[in-house]
């Protein structure tokens, strides 16, 4: 089993910008502003126009909502470092690196659409 991700975003330019130049993820096929797939390694998350959802489809936000409220997307990485400082200069607003009770290193950041992200270390240190 793999797991991809769809996210409905408002801008999916906004959203290639930020997967490809912050998490350096890579466009796989042909970009589009209504639906486009991304990867890195092993990692796929598409994005698509919010407006696809249906008036009534249970994803589709409603009064303000922050999209993507309850859910966490965790992307492990071999360098947390390196991503760490490509995410600083992002412009993005970006926790800090942190050590956690768990062993792994990991730091929080949001995408232009709120859905929250961790990056974490794959390895314990």
């Amino acid at each position: 089993m793999r797991l991809r991700l769809e996210l409905f975003v408002a801008d999916v330019s906004a959203s290639i910008d930020f997967y490809r130049e912050v998490l350096n993820f890579q466009v796989i096929g042909e970009a589009s502003t209504d639906y486009t797939v991304l990867s890195n390694g092993e990692a796929v998350i598409s994005v698509n126009n919010r407006e696809a959802l249906g008036p009534d489809h249970p994803l589709r936000a409603v009064n303000g909502e922050r999209l993507g409220l309850g859910v966490e997307i965790v992307l492990s990485v071999e360098d947390v470092e390196d991503v760490f400082e490509a995410a600083k200069t992002g412009g993005h607003p970006v926790s800090e690196l942190a050590l956690q009770p768990w062993g792994l290193r990991d730091f929080r950041i949001m995408d232009p659409d709120s859905y929250y992200i961790r990056v974490t270390s794959s390895q314990n240190g």
